[in-house]
């Protein structure tokens, strides 16, 4: 088998993957062989021409319409995926809400809370959604999308760093506990990595950043994609409970 067909037989939940990031995880394990289920909310129009993309090259995918900070809507999203893909055995948590940065002074209470209930809450109810059948096959991945924000520090971002970081407490938790069941939970950590979302950031703060990477270019999907289609594979059966930093070395620790 090559590793371009090495996902064959698993079937992959991509959420929010309509566009940006989570558009160009579904295409890189789509890619790889994986079955894949993109999910949208707000517009899943765009999450059926993903899905209509990888089909178009020769992949199975379908998308559905789910709200996955809900426990009622990640239940039926399931449902629906299993009869019509089969089992979930990846899971990519990648659907966020916007992401304003503030000082703490302008930040609300329930601000804070919906930025748990994506990065904290969501991992927790589709894993423990898709647990028993990847505990009776003997094999899962869960990878969570975070940030390079957390080791970065971030200021004037404390609800969504608080929230990646609570993200990430919750992977490193998971991977020891899931470990003995054939289940590796993995952290893909992407830089600022400009796509939909941010057209309309202001065009010096792009240029700031970009003149800090090491790497001399912008990321792109893809990077992340080929990323968590690493953390995927059979091959890397092994390693569980780690970051992956994506962002040309802004990191290096």
């Amino acid at each position: 088998m090559t590793t371009d067909q090495a996902l064959d037989g698993h079937v992959a939940l991509v959420t929010g993957s309509s566009k940006g990031l989570g558009a160009g995880i579904a295409k890189s394990l789509g890619a790889a062989g994986a079955r894949v289920v993109v999910n949208a909310y707000n517009n899943i129009t765009l999450g059926q021409e993903v899905a209509d993309e990888i089909i178009a090259k020769g992949g199975q995918a379908i998308a559905i319409r789910a709200d996955v900070s809900k426990e009622s809507e990640i239940k039926s999203l399931l449902e629906q995926a299993g009869n019509e893909l089969g089992p979930i055995d990846i899971i990519v948590p990648n659907a966020t809400p916007p992401q304003p940065q503030k000082p703490i002074e302008e930040y609300g209470e329930d601000f804070y809370r919906s930025m748990l209930d994506f990065f904290v809450i969501s991992p927790f109810l589709l894993t423990q959604a898709a647990l028993p059948g990847m505990k009776e096959r003997g094999w899962g991945r869960i990878i969570n999308i975070t940030s390079e924000v957390f080791a970065c520090s971030n200021p004037n971002f404390s609800a969504y760093v608080a929230a990646k970081g609570g993200q990430i407490g919750w992977s490193r938790s998971m991977s020891k506990e899931l470990a003995p069941f054939g289940i590796t939970v993995n952290m893909v950590a992407p830089g600022w990595i400009p796509v939909e979302r941010h057209a309309d950031d202001p065009q010096e703060d792009k240029d700031g950043y970009l003149s800090q990477i090491p790497a001399g270019r912008w990321g792109t999907p893809d990077d992340i994609g080929n990323a968590v289609k690493f953390f995927a594979l059979p091959a890397s059966s092994f390693i569980t409970g780690q970051t992956l930093h994506i962002n040309g070395g802004m990191t290096p620790w």
